[in-house]
């Protein structure tokens, strides 16, 4: 069987994917130990008292240094700094992955400065909640969730094999991709919908015939819901933006196309077309829940509760 535990496992980055990652690590018992860098101080000290690791550093390099395994989990726009960062500190036969949402900007940053006795496997854990910073991490975040690798074509295959089975240590499903098709499928379903949110909630705001009182208060038919996508850390969807630019266009434009089809539906009174379109999306949905990607449980998946009378504000 192929091995999963590794002596030391380095965490660059201590956010959401990279605390779970601890989280996860720790309980499975997939590191002899592990080192965490951040480059803020007041972050690494709030992985320090959650006990997320065994040492903490603001120096990528030292953090690096005797690792068997890097996880790289920072906006994808700093990868390149990171990797050059690490360079000279990797030990010899360490494996180097990632977990950004763009694959192909990642390799064009980090490649170059990944020395020839190191693998460089580029991932992707598609997984996620719209909170960020090391408390919001927990373990069973990757449960059941598709991780993407995308190898670079000279990439070891025991190293890629050993990785496969650390993700499925961790409870995820594990799929290879080419870089370039990963970005173009996460474009239309994940940076898509996410540029549309926050679209949707920036035109709400701006809207002068509501009031902002209006749109929270009756936000539960529909709005809440992107707005809980919206809430998504800034940082990280400015990078995907910038750094998934060709897809991101190409899906948009397909999204406006679709989009005036259905504007022509409404002006004409189509409704034939209409039910046609709102039952085939209704079949997506089904879809994803028979795929275990989601549940059917109402409400989303959320069971919100009145706060009681000692829980109310003054």
């Amino acid at each position: 069987m192929t091995q999963v535990h590794y002596d030391k496992i380095a965490l660059i980055g201590i956010g959401l994917i990279g605390s779970s990652l601890a989280r996860m690590i720790r309980k499975a018992g997939l590191a002899g130990s592990i080192t965490i860098a951040s480059r803020s101080g007041h972050t690494l000290a709030a992985a320090k008292a959650l006990d997320l690791g065994d040492h903490y550093t603001t120096d990528n390099a030292e953090a690096v240094r005797d690792a068997d395994l890097v996880i790289v989990s920072v906006p994808v726009g700093a990868s390149g700094q990171v990797a050059e960062d690490i360079a000279a500190a990797l030990k010899p036969g360490s494996t180097v992955t990632d977990v950004g949402s763009t694959k192909a900007s990642v390799i064009r940053q980090m490649q170059p400065h990944m020395p020839s006795h190191v693998q460089f496997i580029p991932g992707h854990p598609i997984a996620g909640t719209e909170q960020s910073g090391p408390e919001a991490g927990f373990a069973e975040l990757f449960a059941g969730r598709w991780c993407i690798l995308t190898p670079l074509p000279d990439a070891d295959p025991d190293a890629v094999a050993r990785l496969t089975r650390f993700w499925e240590a961790c409870g995820s499903r594990v799929d290879q991709m080419d870089p370039e098709h990963h970005d173009m499928v996460l474009a239309i379903v994940s940076h898509l919908p996410h540029i549309i949110a926050y679209n949707i909630v920036g035109t709400a705001d701006d809207l002068e015939m509501v009031t902002e009182s209006e749109v929270i208060k009756y936000s539960a038919s529909g709005f809440r819901d992107f707005t809980r996508l919206a809430a998504s850390d800034p940082t990280m969807w400015r990078d995907v933006c910038l750094h998934n630019k060709d897809a991101i266009l190409e899906m948009l434009a397909r999204f406006s196309e679709d989009l005036a089809s259905l504007q022509r539906m409404i002006r004409w009174g189509d409704g034939d077309k209409l039910f046609e379109l709102f039952t085939r999306t209704r079949h997506v949905r089904r879809s994803i829940i028979e795929a275990g990607q989601d549940v059917a449980v109402p409400n989303f998946g959320r069971n919100v509760q009145a706060p009681t009378d000692s829980a109310k504000p003054d």
